[in-house]
């Protein structure tokens, strides 16, 4: 029995299935599947039974997860420790929202380690919104930027920035199309919320890699791309694209810095937090500059053992 059986067998149970777990956690589908079943071998329970509502657990798969659990976090302060014995690098893992991986998640990282007096190594990539909690939890993840995440005692979710969400296309070509980026897929998502406002049906909706594939496809005349007003802007000024107005637009939207309680979070996610509501960090948040292609997430314990 391995940190990695049940990191793979937690992430499924609060997920509900093996394709979501696989992707929380940036990782092939049989890589977790593999995972769970040496445990389920060596424990000699199923663990996880398939259900018609995703996958649910067997009596001992409900009494192992809260001690699994426990494990998992304990496995990442074993792995900070030894961190900290050789001198290396304090790790800050950074789960986001689709844009804002895209755009401001690694300058931040950047700025906050510039500034930093320790050494300071950050890591960003994209999740769903379901996904930051069960990662935040399980301390795969340190802060999640994003939707304000459910009420929930454990966590603190705490605005930082203010923005909005518009339609941008070409003046003059049909826009039976909607393009957006992968947060469209995310029911949790504040794009999600925008598309069932205006009541747009799932044939009419294209999935872009980021916000900035979607807004060059709006550019070509493919259709209309949902887009954050304060980054779309120069776009918007350059005249390459056009706010276009619909009922549901602008949508005020704010983004959130998700962490565990203070009793529980790592000091450094309190500190980069508190980084957040500097001058430095609001203008990075403003004016990042251009996008970069943003990744998945990927826990460096994950990676290594199941590669």
């Amino acid at each position: 029995m391995t940190l990695t059986q049940l990191g793979a067998f937690v992430l499924v149970a609060r997920l509900g299935s093996v394709k979501e777990a696989a992707r929380a956690l940036g990782v092939s589908e049989p890589a977790v599947s593999q995972a769970l079943a040496a445990l389920r071998q060596h424990l000699g329970d199923p663990l996880l039974a398939r259900g018609p509502g995703g996958m649910t657990l067997t009596e001992g798969g409900a009494r192992l997860l809260p001690v699994a659990s426990q494990m998992v976090v304990l496995g990442a302060d074993a792995e900070e420790a030894v961190r900290a014995a050789r001198g290396a690098p304090e790790s800050l893992r950074v789960v986001a929202a689709s844009a804002v991986a895209e755009f401001v998640a690694t300058p931040l990282l950047d700025a906050f380690a510039a500034r930093s007096s320790r050494a300071v190594e950050g890591s960003a990539g994209v999740v769903a919104g379901r996904e930051m909690p069960v990662l935040l939890h399980n301390r795969l993840a340190d802060v999640a930027l994003g939707p304000r995440l459910a009420d929930d005692p454990d966590l603190v979710s705490e605005p930082v920035y203010r923005t909005g969400l518009v339609a941008v296309g070409t003046a003059a070509a049909p826009r039976p199309l909607w393009l957006v980026d992968p947060s469209g897929t995310d029911p949790g998502s504040e794009t999600a919320r925008l598309l069932r406002r205006l009541k747009v049906p799932e044939d009419r909706i294209r999935v872009y890699p980021n916000q900035t594939a979607a807004w060059a496809a709006a550019a070509d005349g493919g259709g209309l791309a949902i887009a954050l007003a304060h980054l779309v802007a120069p776009r918007v000024q350059r005249g390459e694209l056009h706010v276009i107005a619909t009922p549901a637009t602008p949508l005020e939207i704010r983004w959130h810095a998700t962490t565990l309680a203070p009793d529980r979070r790592p000091p450094l996610a309190g500190v980069f937090r508190r980084f957040l509501a500097t001058a430095e960090a609001l203008h990075i948040m403003r004016s990042p500059g251009s996008g970069v292609p943003p990744s998945r997430f990927r826990p460096p314990v994950y990676v290594t053992l199941w590669s």
